[in-house]
């Protein structure tokens, strides 16, 4: 089955967030990395993956995005931190 992912790219600790879904983390955020999507995250230099999570259902994950897109910044961090309390680049993880 498919996976879709719900991700968080930084700027830096407590820096600028991006949060976006795709289905192929390690290319989407490798795109992100080497500046490949033009618009915010290239704009604000956001490359570094903090967070994600994983789901099967592509509806989940459209509707998980939209929900911490509306959460205040604070909520966002306080996920960050409870899974990466370092602020770790996650992308190292995957390659």
């Amino acid at each position: 089955m498919k996976s879709y992912f719900v991700y968080i790219l930084a700027s830096q600790r407590n820096g600028t967030l991006y949060i976006g879904v795709t289905s192929n983390l390690l290319k989407r955020v490798k795109e992100h990395k080497l500046d490949l999507v033009e618009g915010f995250t290239k704009r604000y230099c956001v490359h570094t993956l903090v967070y994600y999570e994983q789901t099967e259902n592509v509806m989940s994950a459209l509707t998980r995005e939209k929900q911490m897109k509306k959460w205040d910044r604070s909520w966002k961090i306080r996920l960050i931190e409870k899974k990466n309390p370092k602020w770790r680049d996650l992308f190292l993880d995957l390659i």
